[in-house]
């Protein structure tokens, strides 16, 4: 059993300064993350289909060189494509079979960017380069066997945290909200790029966000103005709905009026125009960037859900801290980390630490035994995270 350190530690809304921020689901590092992260979900489920099991893989080096486009009020066009590099290690042929690897992957791309983005023509606005080579195929033995703990296969840390501060819940809601099907639905002037900085000092929030625009939907500078109003006040009623404190919303802070120099775009996309992405640049395993807590900088995205830790221990930490939140009505907030030696089990770290906030009254000694009863509980049915993460159940970006 692993040994895990149990503390007390703070509440981040004890602290007078946050920063949170949120690339949404059309950022370019979001999209290549995305992409490649379902290549690894598809890869895993025809290893699984043809094999029985996963087979060693890394998808985690995509990397998406921006195009170049002419854009004016009610159109434009794309003078150039952008380039989404597919690249990583994989296992091509195994137990005499073959796995067509680069056409998985393709599929795989083509169908990712077609659901997500409705502006986006994947024939002509983009180019797919698929760039996975062979991997070593006596790399199964490290994770390839039924019933066999695998073994890390980096010296890593994973970190995650519950439950999410209102400036937390606030930007990475806002993101989904307004990249919602039902407002994208009744809103066909707002792309999918859109990024989202929350910044809160005391009690007041300043909420900046970027957003292409679709200039197909927008004929002229005095219509784009009118829309960017309505888009911040439906943040406005949006935000006040669960906060109640003060709160100012900024849209697109660098567009410059005076020269109608705006945030428009022909696919709601800004790597149609020289925005570029790559794998690991952009959320965390939380799906937000969180400076003012402990955050991992591993590219968890298209790495392998076996016994890569680097991805595997920031699910888990994320796990583990809403479960801990969730049970215990006397935790009021927690905090894990969690270290893997190489070659060790992935089940026995090297070192993992379990920081709490309690409710006033209780003392750690006394809750340690239950906490860390849940605790025991992941870690020792830790493979489950691979299945959650195949599965699409657990957030990675």
């Amino acid at each position: 059993m692993a040994h895990v350190h149990y503390r007390l530690g703070h509440n981040i809304n004890d602290s007078y300064l946050e920063l949170v921020e949120r690339k949404g689901l059309g950022h370019p590092d979001s999209i290549i993350d995305g992409i490649m992260d379902e290549v690894s979900r598809e890869l895993c489920k025809k290893y699984i289909e043809e094999f029985g099991v996963i087979l060693h893989h890394n998808v985690d080096k995509g990397l998406i060189v921006g195009g170049e486009a002419h854009v004016n009020f009610g159109g434009g066009e794309i003078k150039k494509p952008a380039e989404i590099y597919l690249a990583g290690r994989a296992i091509y042929e195994f137990d005499g079979k073959d796995i067509n690897v680069e056409g998985i992957a393709m599929e795989t791309a083509r169908e990712y960017l077609e659901k997500r983005f409705r502006h986006l023509d994947v024939n002509e606005d983009v180019v797919l380069i698929p760039k996975i080579r062979e991997g070593s195929a006596d790399l199964v033995g490290i994770f390839g066997s039924k019933g066999k703990i695998p073994l890390a296969n980096d010296t890593s840390f994973g970190t995650g945290f519950a439950p999410y501060s209102p400036l937390e819940s606030i930007v990475l809601e806002t993101e989904e909200f307004l990249n919602s099907q039902r407002y994208k639905e009744k809103n066909e002037f707002l792309g999918e790029d859109i990024k989202v900085m929350g910044f809160r000092e005391g009690e007041t929030m300043k909420i900046t966000i970027a957003a292409a625009f679709v200039s197909k939907h927008v004929a002229n500078l005095k219509e784009y103005i009118d829309l960017k109003e309505k888009m911040a006040e439906d943040v406005r009623q949006f935000v006040s709905k669960t906060y109640k404190g003060d709160f100012e919303i900024f849209i697109n802070t660098g567009d410059d009026y005076q020269n109608s120099s705006v945030y428009i775009t022909k696919t709601g996309l800004s790597m149609e125009a020289g925005d570029d992405g790559e794998v690991g640049r952009g959320n965390r395993c939380s799906g937000l960037i969180t400076p003012y807590r402990r955050m991992s900088l591993e590219a968890a995205a298209g790495k392998n859900p076996v016994n890569h830790v680097g991805k595997i221990y920031n699910v888990l930490a994320n796990e583990i801290t809403k479960d801990v939140v969730t049970q215990f009505d006397f935790v009021d907030a927690a905090t894990f980390t969690i270290v893997s030696q190489i070659g060790r089990p992935i089940n026995q770290p090297k070192g993992a630490d379990l920081e709490v906030v309690l409710a006033k009254g209780y003392a750690i000694d006394d809750v340690k035994p239950k906490i860390a009863h849940v605790v025991d509980g992941w870690m020792e049915n830790m493979t489950e995270i691979t299945e959650r993460i195949v599965y699409g159940r657990a957030r990675v970006f």
